[in-house]
């Protein structure tokens, strides 16, 4: 109505050069609200700012964690928008589980206690029923060692043996020990479903991701090292060592292998979906568990990624035998590498990367699950976004790596869109088409244990999370004095951190006592010998180097075997 008034004013002018005059007028004043908004949308965010960021974030945890506990709870997950609840992935009261931690982030130490008693008294592992390896393990694993390893930080009273000991880390043995069934093949690659009661289902197929089978040395490694029952431990590196062997001749893997026969079933490669947290955990297992071998195979892995995966900053999909683009997507599963660089100290490339990914979140609102690079337009069919926490993770490594401020517009830009789009009367909603941004009636457990985490903890530069290692609580463990709360934690795949210091101060002391057990339960001469051998390679990592890192071959199967067990794979892509 505005625009139209000021025509009419300009063309009842008889001479041209007032009429010109009264549109460079209108057009001045059009410009001048464009460059404001954008001035604002751009604005440096301050130190006021961060605090009432940080709020804000807070309050949209307790929204979607409340609405939880009053309409979805003892389901798995939230329903939003009919304010009820339905079980996903076993029947464990995943949000719940995920949400712990969390509370602990936000300094809500009364309400971590009291779910911590309640998941004690409520959580069974002996109901019928069939569940995901993976997402049981770095969702209720994850969720219940980093919880324990809280625990004295929350106030919870603690044992003389705590962190070697304690009731949560039982329960995370307990659930563990139900898992490593999955892994009893000839291969040692794990199934990708397990019955809590039966173990592997009768017809179970054996095809599962790549991240099925590489995801779990975080959680078993942390369960081996403060336990002392190295089997754990050792079940994941066997597996981890098993898929290593199966690179193609380029040095490439697959999304989804057999992991009876060791064929490949699906030979799309990139390092999103189906394949992320693989080269995630040999970052986070090296440096959790001082494994060099972990970081020199990412290392190796890395520099094929750079030579086939790699154009002008994007990130996409090859054929893993041939190295040739087959899939010119970016996932919103891709985010989460910049925050991996960061991690390893490559933070210039990270950063460029993260540009390209935030341009598709400020085009769109959000980061569709696949983005067609070519053609600037999200995919038919993959055009949702369930709330994921991959950009906002990498924003938050980023900013503690290198306190760019732009990385504290990106995050009010994702909490902005958050918060317009998907906040519903009873919590939180997916996007069903984040270009039309309709809701989808899901809340899934990782936003309130992943994205608002990870939100808050970039608004929160003073969290105890961040702390640099120049304080910390001095802990008398059974086996020796240790340092804990001093900073350096690692999150697993599901934003659970684990306390690098508690590992230590628990391994150590049984180291010995692990051995004396292994060798024990070794009967065979040549088993013990093998066995040996990997202790003294991981001692001395460069004796025998040639052999530790011996490139094997795996034989594939047609890219029309594509399956979408765990991690999604795509037999409707059309290029």
């Amino acid at each position: 109505m505005a625009r139209r008034n000021v025509d009419q004013s300009c063309k009842s002018n008889l001479h041209v050069s007032k009429m010109v005059k009264c549109y460079i007028k209108m057009f001045t004043f059009v410009a001048f609200i464009l460059f404001s908004k954008l001035a604002l949308s751009n604005c440096e965010v301050t130190t006021d700012d961060m605090r009432k960021y940080r709020d804000e974030v807070k309050e949209m945890f307790y929204h979607g964690y409340n609405n939880y506990l009053e309409h979805a709870f003892p389901y798995d997950e939230l329903r939003p928008l009919t304010c009820d609840g339905f079980d996903t992935w076993g029947s464990y009261s995943l949000t719940l589980v995920d949400s712990l931690d969390t509370l602990a982030v936000l300094g809500n130490y009364t309400e971590f206690r009291r779910v911590a008693e309640l998941l004690l008294y409520h959580l069974d592992f002996e109901e019928d029923i069939n569940v995901s390896v993976f997402e049981t393990n770095i969702r209720v694993v994850g969720g219940l060692l980093s919880a324990h390893l809280l625990s004295k930080k929350a106030q919870i009273p603690v044992g003389p043996e705590w962190p070697c000991k304690g009731p949560l880390l039982t329960m995370a043995k307990e659930i563990a020990t139900k898992l490593l069934p999955a892994f009893d093949t000839l291969s040692g690659m794990p199934y990708g479903t397990i019955n809590l009661v039966h173990g592997v289902p009768q017809g179970e197929t054996a095809v599962t991701c790549t991240s099925g089978v590489g995801t779990f040395i975080v959680e078993f490694g942390t369960l081996s090292r403060l336990t002392g029952e190295p089997i754990f431990e050792e079940t994941a590196l066997k597996a981890l060592h098993a898929l290593w062997k199966c690179r193609s001749g380029i040095g490439l893997v697959g999304n989804h292998i057999n992991v009876l026969t060791k064929k490949w079933t699906a030979l799309d490669s990139g390092i999103g979906g189906g394949i992320d947290s693989y080269l995630e955990y040999l970052v986070k297992g090296s440096l959790l568990l001082g494994n060099q071998e972990l970081m020199d195979m990412f290392r190796e892995y890395e520099e094929a990624v750079k030579t086939y995966n790699k154009r002008d900053d994007w990130y996409m999909w090859v054929n893993m035998k041939k190295g040739q683009v087959s899939l010119p997507v970016f996932q919103s599963l891709d985010a989460y590498w910049p925050g991996l660089q960061s991690l390893i100290g490559d933070v210039d490339p990270a950063m460029k990367t993260l540009h390209n990914f935030h341009q598709v979140w400020k085009q769109i609102g959000f980061t569709p699950e696949f983005y067609n690079i070519a053609h600037g337009v999200s995919v038919d069919g993959r055009e949702g976004y369930p709330l994921r926490p991959e950009l906002i993770e990498s924003v938050m490594y980023l900013y503690q790596a290198t306190r760019d401020p732009f990385l504290l517009e990106v995050g009010r830009d994702i909490m902005t869109s958050i918060q317009v789009s998907a906040r519903t009367p009873c919590g939180y909603a997916s996007m069903k088409d984040s270009r039309h941004h309709t809701k989808d009636n899901r809340m899934e457990s990782f936003f309130l244990s992943e994205t608002t985490k990870y939100l808050y903890l970039l608004f929160d530069p003073d969290n105890f999370l961040h702390a640099n290692g120049s304080e910390g609580t001095l802990v008398s463990s059974p086996h020796r004095k240790c340092i804990l709360d001093a900073g350096g934690y690692i999150f697993n795949t599901e934003a659970h951190p684990i306390d690098i210091s508690a590992i230590d101060c628990c391994q150590r002391g049984n180291e010995m006592r692990s051995m004396e057990n292994l060798l024990k339960s070794i009967n065979q001469k040549e088993a013990r010998l093998k066995w040996l051998e990997r202790y003294i390679a991981e001692l001395y990592p460069n004796v025998e180097k040639e052999e530790l890192t011996r490139r094997h071959n795996c034989t594939s199967q047609p890219f029309s075997a594509k399956l979408s067990i765990l991690g999604e794979m795509f037999p409707d892509w059309e290029t």
